[in-house]
């Protein structure tokens, strides 16, 4: 299908199961829609060996059901769990609160198989965990929102689930404050293996009063009772609680979209050491990775997300339903972006796949 459209000089729009039409700019009208949903079996399974290879077009949440029976997990935590297709949330690099210890799809993903628009599948990594043969290809569609080529398979490594896990909540006055206790708590031996804090706007909206810092530890019993004598003012929630909460935390962007037809999502990274102004400063709701310098802020419109763009190095991940003429969803671009665009003219010439995504830029 790719190599007819492209023949025919025909622009493609790819999608799983399109759970998120807004994630990474207004793509243009497409000729034809190509989706991989049917692409969601499982080609290989070694759970000895901590390796799976999926289609692209499983349901994430089935996935990870299907791991958990087993002990095992691919903790990505992205937002819109319930719909996104695994293909789908590699190819917007969605993560979630516990990638402060588990990474990105970066590190999870060992092995693709992708198609281009010359109708060749091109294998890069395999199935093995500590894979260093050859040209690792497959990072640069993790986050491409499908502009260089269509994921047909995935493989992926495999993270045993913990033996348990508590999750403690703590309101604190200021940002400074709420991430006096991080620096504070990584400093130590015992390292979270999830760090969040919300501002209030963010807080108020998952029930819970003022600067809101959210801390998981896994591990035996032992090492999560330090932990609870390492934060003993804390809310702590253990089982279906902590598991609630959580998915209102990952789930937050999605609930604020369905909300706000004309609200935006702006991702800003800084140094850790910044983090606390930039929250601060920055308008609406805002939940941040506070452990990875990586902050969501969640504005009413573009136009209230402005000041969000000058913090840091800011991205408009979520646009508005309603294109905006001018907008630039990626203000700062860095040294590395014409590397990007000549990536993309050896994948795409035409720019055919998936236009105006990808910010916008590509």
């Amino acid at each position: 299908m790719l190599r007819e459209a492209a023949s025919r000089n025909v622009p493609i729009a790819v999608e799983g199961q399109g759970s998120k039409k807004r994630a990474g700019g207004w793509g243009a009208a497409p000729g034809i829609t190509i989706s991989t949903a049917g692409l969601n079996g499982i080609q290989e399974y070694e759970p000895r060996d901590l390796t799976c290879s999926v289609g692209a077009g499983m349901p994430y949440a089935q996935f990870s059901a299907m791991l958990a029976k087993d002990g095992y997990m691919v903790p990505l935590d992205p937002p819109f769990a319930a719909s996104a297709t695994i293909g789908g949330v590699v190819a917007a690099n969605s993560s979630g609160p516990r990638r402060r210890w588990f990474g990105t799809a970066r590190d999870l993903v060992i092995g693709m198989q992708f198609a281009t628009l010359e109708g060749k599948l091109v294998q890069s990594g395999g199935m093995v965990v500590k894979n260093v043969a050859g040209l690792d290809m497959a990072k640069l569609l993790i986050g491409s929102y499908g502009t260089l080529g269509v994921m047909a398979t995935l493989n992926f490594k495999l993270i045993p689930r913990p033996s348990g896990s508590r999750t403690f909540l703590q309101t604190f006055p200021s940002a400074a404050a709420a991430l006096a206790m991080r620096d504070e708590l990584l400093r130590g031996v015992m390292q979270p293996v999830a760090f969040d804090v919300l501002n209030p706007a963010a807080a108020g909206r998952l029930g819970q009063p003022g600067w809101l810092a959210v801390v998981e530890a896994q591990g035996n019993k032992g090492m999560l009772g330090r932990f609870s004598k390492a934060m003993p003012s804390a809310q702590t929630l253990e089982g279906e609680a902590a598991e609630s909460f959580w998915n209102g935390v990952r789930e937050f962007t999605p609930g604020w979209l369905a909300e706000k037809s004309e609200g935006c999502v702006v991702r800003v990274s800084t140094k850790l050491t910044e983090l606390a102004a930039a929250m601060e400063k920055a308008p609406g709701a805002v939940l941040a990775r506070a452990a990875n310098g990586v902050m969501y802020v969640h504005a009413d419109s573009l136009v209230q997300a402005g000041p969000a763009l000058g913090l840091g190095r800011a991205v408009v991940e979520y646009v508005p339903s309603t294109p905006v003429a001018g907008a630039d969803l990626w203000p700062k671009l860095d040294s590395g972006f014409p590397i990007m665009q000549r990536i993309k003219e050896m994948f795409d010439p035409q720019h055919l796949l998936n236009r105006g995504r990808l910010h916008g830029r590509i």
